[in-house]
């Protein structure tokens, strides 16, 4: 029989915390082909990564400019502008880590996230404090499904990975996650997410109230 988990490892971008360029972008780029043009050719996910993993942002963005200059100033943007691209919490889920709180569980995070403004975040979301500990991959200057961000985690926070839940968006990070031996659950929604920390036993069932007649 498996022993029992005791240590929740959550991944923070759109599992707590809602992120997407777009919520900026809609603001400075009206046709919407253009913008998604502009966020995976010029602003892309996989530039983005790079900041993710340690390399500044103002090296970043001047690598773009040189190479697309008349969109300069859109460039610039994603940085200095990056806090509109946050969508705020996701109520659901932050609910479920004050309920895995009071309830004593052991909370920690793994997320791919720029040394540069998760700052912003942590000021912006005061449940991050409620973290142990946060390992951010731009800090570490490793990234998510890198076997080696995990095993930073597990080493620095003495975590058994046996008795280890780890929470992520992405399908990859969680296969990540379970070839070291977590237990994996990959999140699209708060209401799933509950039911299966419910099964684990990390969580009370809700009691539905009964009703009079």
């Amino acid at each position: 029989m498996s022993r029992r988990i005791d240590t929740v490892v959550f991944d923070l971008g759109n599992v707590l915390i809602g992120w997407d360029p777009r919520r900026l972008y809609r603001q400075l780029i009206e046709d919407e082909a253009q913008m998604e043009w502009f966020l995976r050719e010029v602003c892309s996910g996989e530039w983005n990564e790079q900041q993710d993993k340690g390399r500044p942002w103002v090296e970043g963005t001047a690598l773009l400019r040189a190479q697309f200059p008349e969109y300069a100033e859109l460039i610039d943007a994603y940085h200095l502008r990056w806090k509109e691209t946050l969508l705020g919490p996701i109520e659901g889920s932050v609910a479920l880590l004050a309920e895995l709180k009071a309830r004593g569980v052991r909370l920690l995070a793994l997320t791919n996230w720029s040394q540069e403004t998760f700052p912003i975040a942590r000021q912006l979301y005061p449940f991050l404090q409620w973290f142990e500990g946060i390992v951010v991959s731009g800090e570490e200057r490793l990234l998510k499904p890198d076997r080696r961000i995990y095993q930073r985690l597990l080493q620095r926070y003495a975590v058994d990975p046996a008795t280890a839940l780890y929470i992520d968006d992405s399908q990859g990070n969680v296969a990540a996650a379970e070839a070291l031996g977590l237990h994996g659950w990959w999140f699209r929604e708060p209401a799933g997410l509950r039911v299966h920390l419910v099964e684990l036993g990390l969580l009370e069932r809700e009691t539905q109230v009964a009703g009079h007649g």
